[in-house]
């Protein structure tokens, strides 16, 4: 089996796991309390902490620990707004993870704060200038996600925030896409809030972290015992925790050893751009969506005129290739991608989007077997012979 959806999760590290698992059993305390296993616990939660903070470029203090990235986006979006009300304006794009575009929408629905969007050009940019027009005295928050799941254009996120700061306002972005790719500073980028998630990167489902710049104040979305000092109430889940740090270390030194090498291509990319003019070739009729070349490094994605993308899948699955036709958070829906809606891309196009990403480990030859599998199953699925010539 070639697994080309690691935009929706990638295995847990063999490292996680061990790093976690002593945590998992025997006699693990909680770190709240005083006695000797809770105090290990805590010791244990602390170095976690500190090795997410190293893996993000901030303070210790800075990192709250959530359950993945559905929750870092409600806790930051929520938390800021709601806490730092120097107006009733947010700002986002229609190119947004649904849980950033609901957390914004209950803010609306809920708090009566005014939600606006920035439109994107075709390839998913947001224009620094485009986000500048949409922006108001009274911007309370701006939320521009890092790279896009779906078609995986990265964004500057540094000019972004230096836009909404301009005028006063916070800057989060969602970089649940981008931590697995793309070394993180969140100093460098310039942003009040960055939330990500551990299972893109190797640690378990159920993991992920907030950073929350400095001494901004945040609302908190669970109220309790005051953990996370008071904006994450709950028993802190130390061992997901670890495992969390231990996935940022690996994928720090992979980082690390990519800025090593000789040439500024970042490592993967050639490997994408083969796999994309190979399906383009293959499959005609074929685009690339996205931007050609601001894209994650391990990702590619297409629409198809003429065919469904779900019934394409179920052909590649037949062929041993698993892929995706856009956000797992979204699968099952029968609603085509806002993603590609927002994009131009009408809903007949949209509902022939393919999705393919993968794991540094994914070779050469595994992309080049999917790609001559993309070609087989769109020509199954368009009904073509053998030869490729209508029945």
């Amino acid at each position: 089996m070639i697994f080309l959806d690691a935009a929706a999760t990638t295995p847990v590290r063999p490292e996680a796991l061990q790093a976690a698992w002593p945590h998992l059993t025997g006699l693990s305390g909680n770190p709240s309390s005083v006695h000797e296993p809770g105090l290990a616990a805590a010791g244990a939660l602390a170095a976690a902490r500190a090795g997410v903070a190293r893996f993000l470029g901030c303070r210790p203090g800075e990192v709250v620990f959530t359950s993945g990235g559905t929750e870092g986006a409600n806790v930051a979006i929520k938390g800021l707004a709601l806490a730092n009300p120097r107006g009733r304006q947010v700002v986002t794009s229609r190119l947004e993870h649904e849980a950033v575009l609901q957390s914004a929408d209950y803010l609306r629905r809920v708090h009566g704060f005014a939600v606006d969007y920035v439109e994107p050009d075709a390839d998913g940019l947001v224009d620094p200038a485009a986000l500048r027009r949409a922006l108001r005295s009274d911007t309370t928050l701006v939320t521009i996600g890092f790279a896009n799941n779906e078609v995986g254009t990265v964004q500057d996120i540094g000019a972004l925030a230096a836009v909404a700061h301009g005028v006063g306002a916070l800057f989060h972005t969602d970089a649940v896409q981008a931590a697995p790719e793309l070394p993180i500073d969140v100093a460098a980028l310039g942003v009040d809030a960055l939330s990500f998630s551990g299972h893109k990167l190797g640690a378990p489902q159920g993991s992920g972290a907030v950073f929350v710049r400095g001494r901004l104040a945040l609302e908190p979305l669970l109220h309790g015992g005051g953990q996370e000092r008071g904006r994450r109430s709950g028993t802190e889940n130390v061992a997901w925790a670890v495992a969390l740090q231990t996935a940022c270390a690996l994928t720090a030194g992979e980082f690390a050893a990519q800025a090593r090498r000789a040439d500024a291509i970042p490592v993967g990319a050639a490997s994408r751009d083969g796999f994309i003019a190979a399906v383009l070739a293959a499959v005609p009729g074929a685009a690339l969506t996205g931007h050609p070349s601001r894209r994650l490094a391990r990702h590619a994605s297409f629409v198809v005129p003429g065919v469904n993308g779900e019934t394409v899948l179920l052909e590649l699955e037949r062929r041993g290739v698993i892929a995706s036709s856009g956000s797992a958070c979204a699968a099952g829906s029968t609603e085509p991608s806002h993603v590609l809606t927002a994009l131009g891309y009408d809903e007949d196009a949209a509902r022939t989007a393919l999705r393919f990403s993968w794991t540094a480990d994914t070779g050469d030859r595994e992309l080049a077997l999917a790609a001559d599998a993309v070609r087989e199953a769109v020509a199954a699925v368009r009904g073509h012979s053998a030869q490729g010539l209508p029945r």
